[in-house]
């Protein structure tokens, strides 16, 4: 097993893409790239704590492979966007990548590369070593799945998913 922090703006969007690849097994969201121990979601959204909202995903390299979890993650989010996602404003919501090892910092660094020419700006994903993950606040795990009925999981999260899960259906089930 292998585990990576992706940070692609609200992580209630980042959670649900990558719950149910056929690979991961755990999705967990939580808080990393600041300088606060032990952050809670009112202080990461208050902007002065450096951190992103972020998910660890656990994942078997032999079933999905990292760089199909990068392609997901660069579906689900605009990596061109600074400090935000959509009407989501502020640095909590930026686009990162937090490595535990030079091999994962090498391929996120190449697929960046790659795709970078995709994009009519340029990417601004961060990436950048893993120092600390805190864990968010219980009601955040399986948000989507537990709250579909939300207005903003309705109008933000319901299309994104729906369009990565078309994308990237081989990889789900």
């Amino acid at each position: 097993m292998e585990s990576i922090v992706l940070g692609g703006g609200c992580f209630w969007c980042v959670e649900g893409a990558l719950k149910g690849l056929r690979g991961v097994s755990e999705v967990i969201p939580g808080y990393s790239g600041g300088h606060i121990d032990n952050p809670t979601y009112e202080q990461v959204c208050g902007k002065r704590t450096g951190h992103a909202e972020v998910v660890q995903v656990s994942f078997d390299p032999e079933v999905i492979s990292r760089r199909q979890l990068f392609d997901v993650f660069f579906c689900i989010h605009d990596s061109t966007q600074l400090n935000r996602q959509g009407n989501d404003v502020g640095p909590q919501y930026r686009s990162i990548i937090l490595h535990s090892n030079q091999e994962q910092r090498e391929e996120a660094l190449a697929v960046i590369e790659e795709i970078s020419d995709d994009y009519a700006d340029p990417i601004v994903t961060e990436v950048v070593p893993l120092e600390r993950f805190w864990l968010a606040e219980n009601y955040h795990v399986n948000y989507y799945s537990n709250n579909p009925n939300n207005p903003y999981c309705q109008i933000v999260v319901s299309p994104k998913l729906a369009k990565v899960r078309a994308r990237f259906s081989h990889l789900y089930g």
